[in-house]
């Protein structure tokens, strides 16, 4: 596996600090990896009725590392091969190391993630988020709470976005819908659960 480009360094309010890569993979090799994922991953619509969650969703983790938020328990997936290299690379260039990987697919324009932040106690002080993007380009957004500060990335396919420093603590991040006519994309976020057992959320 190869990988090009290079790490961007962006400094947020407040001690938060971004790395960014529109084009950390490789056309062929994003375009292979994205047609990979999209068909033998278990993909699973989670949530409770009637709120079910605009996006599909699965869980790949080191054994014991399950994930909790609004009602539902994500239970480790062994990690295949394919995610492990993609894992190691990612590692690589973010200068640290994860133990999980929660993916979602966003069908279309009408799937989204709302705000939240990824600071559970779980996560360990000042937790390190890597998040690769395959498929459609959508609009990633970060607000900062506390001034209304916004930050805005049109992640393409193959890129890769880090947040680490104190982002977790200070802002916010979420997918919103568009009615912009987009296909498909795959994001595959890693994080690293310091402590064994689940990870309540409520985003």
């Amino acid at each position: 596996m190869r990988i090009e480009g290079l790490l961007t360094e962006i400094a947020i309010r407040d001690g938060g600090l971004l790395l960014y890569d529109a084009a950390f993979f490789p056309p062929a090799e994003a375009d292979a990896l994205f047609t990979h994922l999209r068909d033998t991953v278990p993909w699973k619509q989670e949530g409770r009725p009637p709120r079910m969650f605009p996006r599909l969703t699965a869980w790949y983790a080191d054994p014991g590392r399950s994930y909790s938020y609004s009602g539902v328990t994500h239970h480790a997936t062994p990690w295949t091969p394919e995610l492990l290299a993609v894992k190691e690379h990612v590692e690589v260039a973010a200068g640290t190391t994860w133990n999980s990987l929660l993916l979602n697919l966003y069908r279309d324009g009408r799937d989204s993630i709302g705000f939240h932040a990824d600071d559970e106690p779980e996560l360990g002080p000042n937790p390190i988020v890597g998040s690769v993007s395959l498929g459609a380009t959508r609009r990633f957004v970060l607000k900062h709470p506390a001034s209304g500060e916004k930050l805005e990335f049109d992640l393409p396919h193959g890129s890769l976005l880090v947040m680490g420093g104190t982002s977790q603590h200070h802002w916010r991040h979420g997918v919103p819908k568009t009615r912009k006519p987009v296909g498909p994309r795959i994001n595959l976020t890693f994080r690293r659960i310091v402590y064994p057992g689940p990870i309540r959320r409520t985003d």
